[in-house]
């Protein structure tokens, strides 16, 4: 909440703003907090500048299919695709192999030195009792990272959008947040159904990550009535499951209600994967979306910049907006 406040503070009425360049300011600033544990300094503005680089080499679907393909991951010197992630991951890593030496050094046993959930993952031990090692530590973050940056971003991006798209949803929602009075406990708005609800439906309408990870079948499986041998890789497409009329019915409608109106199971509404599989980063995800979402609409008043129709395209692995969601502050 108060990352988004200072946030709001920086833009004035009648000024123009991409929601596209802004909202990856908040969370990537979420992330640098509650992840890495921080806040200033030299090493914080190196990391911030060093990340946003890195994300940025995989943010068109060409680019992303470095990720994918073996057969491009070809370290041809500082100049080549996959030579530059590997030169700005090495960085990064260098940055947090200093920051989690200087977090050992200034945590005493049994006790964090921080809130923060590297400091979490420093006191956290095996079943032998061993703790975790520092290249587990920074894969674990950079995962965090990587998943929890643009991705959440997005999905604020799209509420936006249908919000100030909608006028009974944003009427409705609004009325909901006066509701609370002025400075409300964060646990109070993360709690509020129908912000909940739109938060809901926004993920379920464009999901940012249309398709999960594929699964190996152990033995042959029948979906639907197609049996599919042992050893088929299933990939199954949350976006399809998401556009069911029988589940979801006008499916291409945006009614934040059908969220308030019947609970769905793990593998109904899954923008997060399904089963025991589901995003680490999923309860943090949820969090921040209600709580930035609610923020920004009290804090400040918006209206489209336009009435261009926002429509889904690619942007690396995910689902983004077309135009980045143009808007204008009013007040």
């Amino acid at each position: 909440c108060d990352i988004t406040k200072d946030i709001c503070e920086q833009r004035q009425p009648q000024q123009s703003l991409l929601a596209s360049e802004a909202l990856p300011e908040i969370t990537l600033e979420v992330i640098l907090q509650t992840v890495f544990g921080l806040r200033e300094g030299e090493r914080y503005q190196q990391l911030k500048e060093h990340l946003v680089s890195w994300i940025g080499l995989t943010a068109t679907p060409l680019s992303a299919s470095l990720l994918f393909f073996k057969g491009l991951q070809q370290d041809l010197g500082p100049w080549s695709p996959w030579g530059k992630m590997l030169r700005q991951r090495q960085k990064i890593y260098d940055l947090l192999q200093a920051e989690i030496e200087d977090r050992r050094a200034h945590t005493d046993a049994g006790t964090a030195s921080g809130d923060d959930m590297l400091s979490l993952m420093l006191l956290a031990r095996d079943d032998a009792g061993q703790p975790m090692s520092d290249e587990a530590l920074k894969d674990e973050l950079i995962t965090m990272l990587v998943a929890g940056h643009e991705t959440t971003a997005t999905v604020l991006c799209w509420a936006l959008y249908w919000i100030h798209t909608l006028p009974d949803v944003k009427a409705t929602l609004m009325a909901e947040l006066e509701s609370l009075g002025k400075s409300p406990a964060p646990a109070d708005i993360a709690t509020l159904p129908y912000l909940t609800a739109v938060a809901s439906e926004s993920l379920r309408m464009y999901p940012v990550v249309p398709i999960v990870s594929p699964r190996i079948a152990n033995e042959p499986v029948t979906i639907n009535g197609q049996t599919f041998p042992a050893e088929t890789r299933l990939a199954p497409c949350i976006y399809a499951v998401h556009h069911r009329e029988d589940l979801y019915p006008e499916a291409k409608t945006f009614r934040p209600e059908r969220f308030l109106e019947r609970q769905f199971s793990s593998s109904e509404f899954l923008p997060f994967g399904g089963g025991s599989r589901r995003c680490i980063g999923y309860a943090l995800a949820k969090l921040e979306i209600n709580l930035v979402l609610a923020t920004l609409l009290t804090h400040r008043s918006f209206k489209l910049a336009n009435d261009e129709p926002v429509t889904p395209r690619r942007k690396g692995v995910a689902i983004a907006t077309s135009n980045g969601v143009p808007l204008v502050v009013v007040s």
